[in-house]
């Protein structure tokens, strides 16, 4: 089973952003291009907008945050997500035939 066939609203992979740390130059934006952020303009800040587009394991804009305002949850908290996830769906009755 590959993680494709889990729903991904189950998996808690997207950024934070420390907001406290963020200096508003939009790198994370800029290099993000599944549309996860969004530019609070009021704020100037970014904003995690569509935080389930964000691609499992990637973590492009965390590593260029020059400041590290940006986080994610451990490459092993992910794996220990989708091996539950995957247990669960083991667990779980097929689709009875009909009678």
């Amino acid at each position: 089973m590959r993680p494709s066939t889990l729903p991904r609203e189950r998996i808690p992979w997207f950024p934070t952003i420390d907001t406290e740390l963020c200096i508003g130059d939009q790198v994370c934006t800029e290099v993000c291009k599944n549309d996860v952020y969004r530019w609070d303009e009021e704020h100037e800040r970014p904003i995690v907008a569509n935080p389930y587009h964000c691609v499992l394991g990637c973590n492009a804009c965390m590593e260029l945050c020059p400041v590290q305002a940006i986080s994610f949850p451990t490459p092993q908290e992910l794996r220990e997500t989708i091996r539950g996830l995957r247990t669960e769906q083991k667990a779980e009755p097929g689709p009875q035939a009909a009678a």
